[in-house]
């Protein structure tokens, strides 16, 4: 019998089906595009549709969950499995959604004095922290308590490395994720930027490398560098729009030189894609703790 549930938000990029069938409870975070505000649906064909409003000019905005909204999402589990919950937030780095995540904690503590609610702030965005969604759902099925999860992720957390490029800079810009001026030169330059997220889970520009391919064989040399034990792990791989056969090549590029046990292919849906828009493309692995 499990222990606790599993909860996050839909900027984990987990397709809506399989946290269906893994039975991890997304909060679908609101979108605005064009005047009308959505909800991520969590699917490939509403980010699709998202992405090409992107490419005709349209720009997107997201709303944080608003502790209101974390107090009705988590009252709702609790009258229904009476369970503690463990939820993976966003990084506080990133979104102020851990916060008022926290907020909501306390406030769902004076309505329900005996629930045990336990709030990881993943340092991550995308799927980085729904690998961590997926590892919680593991430990419930195995029998593990909410601390032992809570006290777990923490730990893992950190291990989780993620290096992505983009061939357009122009919605990191949009988003104030980078200058306006290093815009003007890496488009002039045919700069593809490797980022990643640094300790404390904040973009950084680790380097700035002429072409996508020669950007993809720098990432797989990063990982190289990084990556422990590649043969007992899964691969995650996640991308916003990008041309199928570009995604396979990233992939069977890795797995072919790692020999990853298993590998797994999300799309960035519009809670995160908002900001990073079309183009770009995420390794996600265990490896090293991230100490930059």
């Amino acid at each position: 019998m499990a222990k606790f549930c599993v909860s996050t938000d839909s900027g984990c990029d987990l397709p809506a089906t399989l946290c269906e069938e893994r039975n991890i409870h997304a909060f679908r975070m609101k979108y605005t595009i064009d005047n009308v505000e959505y909800f991520d649906q969590m699917s490939v064909e509403d980010g699709k549709e998202f992405y090409d409003k992107m490419r005709k000019g349209a720009v997107p905005s997201t709303s944080q969950i608003s502790p209101y909204e974390f107090v009705e999402f988590w009252s709702e589990l609790l009258d229904e499995y009476d369970l503690p919950i463990v939820h993976i937030s966003l990084g506080s780095a990133i979104s102020g959604t851990y916060s008022n995540a926290e907020i909501a904690k306390q406030q769902i503590l004076e309505e329900y004095p005996d629930a045990k609610i336990f709030v990881i702030d993943s340092t991550l965005a995308s799927i980085g922290y729904g690998m961590l969604a997926i590892w919680a759902a593991d430990m419930r099925d195995e029998g593990k308590t909410p601390e032992e999860c809570f006290e777990y992720l923490n730990e893992v957390k950190i291990k989780i490395n993620t290096y992505y490029t983009t061939d357009d800079l122009k919605y990191l810009e949009r988003s104030g994720r980078v200058s306006k001026a290093g815009v003007i030169v890496a488009t002039a330059l045919n700069i593809n930027p490797i980022l990643n997220l640094d300790k404390d889970g904040r973009l950084v520009v680790r380097e700035k490398i002429r072409g996508r391919k020669k950007a993809f064989n720098r990432i797989s040399d990063i990982i190289n560098d990084l990556v422990i034990d590649p043969e007992s792990q899964t691969l995650y791989i996640c991308h916003s729009d990008c041309k199928d056969e570009e995604v396979e090549a990233f992939r069977s590029m890795l797995v072919e030189r790692f020999k990853f046990k298993d590998w797994f292919i999300s799309y960035i849906g519009p809670t995160i894609g908002s900001h990073s828009g079309p183009g770009l493309i995420a390794a996600f692995f265990t490896g090293k703790p991230r100490t930059l």
